[in-house]
């Protein structure tokens, strides 16, 4: 059986959502978000913070891999790697992931963040999955 993201528990990833990421699309494997660049995202040079950009794609990991682990599993991102490829002052992020490889304790994950359907943003995850403890 495989966990499923209710949208109340997407109403829960409280930091995501006080930064304004919107949560598109999730299911096994794949997820999609979207954040609206505003003020509050920007850094000293007016462009959109890299940590703004972080927050996407780690939390689109999350997203993606949640759906696809069995009942009793749960996740934790261990490392995470991104590239920044293009500064943006305006505009509306979209974040697309993927698994890459999952095993039984760990997933390999990719987000895509584009703005306009130009490459933003590039990031790589290392996952680990373990056994929930009560």
């Amino acid at each position: 059986m495989t966990k499923k993201i209710t949208p109340e528990l997407a109403e829960l990833d409280r930091f995501s959502k006080h930064n304004g990421l919107t949560y598109i699309k999730w299911e096994k494997g794949y997820s999609q978000c979207s954040l609206e660049v505003n003020d509050s995202l920007l850094n000293p040079y007016h462009t959109v913070h890299g940590g703004a950009l972080f927050m996407m794609a780690d939390s689109g990991m999350g997203f993606a891999l949640v759906p696809a682990l069995e009942e009793g599993e749960q996740c934790a991102s261990v490392e995470v790697s991104i590239v920044y490829l293009k500064a943006i002052k305006s505009g509306t992020l979209i974040c697309d992931t993927i698994i890459i490889k999952k095993s039984s304790k760990s997933a390999i994950l990719e987000s895509e963040i584009k703005s306009g359907g130009q490459l933003v943003a590039k990031a790589l995850g290392t996952w680990v999955i373990y056994k929930k403890r009560d």
